[in-house]
């Protein structure tokens, strides 16, 4: 994750890496692609995650332009996120990132065949 005022690497590869790294990263990316959620939402949608990891990820996003953070003033007040166009340009990463995952041989499953 990077640090709030810490330059990007260069290399596109690298700061992709360096943008959407660890394991919830990209998965929170994926539940947002069909459109906005709640906090709460979102952590229903990825069971394992936990509050504190979520936060900074969200963080992280909003504050590279990949997240919108939208508070409504209600009681309770409502906080909405959507991915931005730049975040909604993932689609087409994840989806080929699949892909690719799925023509990969399951090694396991010629040993259940």
């Amino acid at each position: 994750m990077t640090e709030p005022g810490a330059c990007l690497p260069e290399c596109g590869v690298a700061r992709f890496l360096t943008l959407l790294n660890g394991p919830w990263a990209t998965l929170i990316v994926r539940e947002l692609l069909p459109g906005p959620l709640r906090f709460n939402q979102l952590r229903e949608a990825l069971p394992g995650i936990s509050p504190h990891t979520l936060t900074s990820r969200l963080r992280q996003f909003e504050r590279h332009g990949i997240v919108t953070r939208t508070l409504y003033p209600e009681i309770p007040p409502r906080v909405v996120y959507e991915l931005t166009p730049l975040g909604q340009g993932l689609r087409d990463v994840l989806e080929a990132m699949g892909d690719w995952a799925l023509a990969v041989p399951d090694p396991g499953a010629d040993a259940t065949a």
